[in-house]
């Protein structure tokens, strides 16, 4: 299989959702995260983050504090054998913010983040697949050609309809490996 990638959301899916997370000392990994990722990566796929991050638009945190997070974050993950090709994330948010920013392409459900990375990364749409723990995870994988869209309960509270958008349902990325490549 040509051009295959892992596309996971953050908060929720690598992460405890505690809510506008910008400090190592506030991150807490997800148990199993990495034998989860490194299961992956030895099957060839590459780990893609792609991470709405609102905090930065309402003023929670800066552009700077995400980026000094998010290299401490591709380094545990690094050291852990799943490398992380990149780390996609939206600073804006509809309410926030710079006007002309706030009706952007790359905030979930829009496919943005998605797209740039099946674009940079020469990827096969359908050879890839989304991890997230929200509907919006799910809409932004379907409008963007994702094979396989896999919705975890590690974050938020679902409904059924929320449900209903992803292929399959696990409760954390930990349980859901097995059952993806299977």
């Amino acid at each position: 299989m040509k051009g295959k990638a892992v596309f996971l959301d953050r908060d929720g899916v690598i992460n405890m959702d505690h809510g506008y997370v910008y400090r190592p000392e506030e991150f807490e990994f997800i148990e199993g995260v990495f034998d989860a990722c490194r299961h992956f990566h030895r099957l060839g796929y590459l780990l893609i983050v792609v991470t709405n991050q609102s905090g930065i638009a309402r003023g929670k945190y800066t552009e700077q504090d995400f980026q000094a997070l998010t290299e401490w974050m591709k380094a545990r993950f690094a050291s852990e054998g799943a490398p992380l090709a990149h780390v996609y994330y939206c600073p804006h948010h509809p309410d926030h913010g710079k006007v002309d920013e706030r009706n952007c392409n790359c905030r979930k459900p829009r496919p943005g983040m998605l797209v740039a990375g099946i674009h940079d990364y020469g990827l096969t749409a359908e050879n890839c697949i989304m991890i997230g723990d929200k509907r919006a995870d799910m809409e932004a994988a379907s409008a963007a050609g994702i094979g396989r869209r896999v919705l975890v309960k590690s974050g938020q509270s679902l409904s059924p309809s929320d449900l209903s958008t992803a292929h399959s349902v696990w409760p954390s990325i930990h349980e859901a490996t097995r059952a993806i490549l299977a």
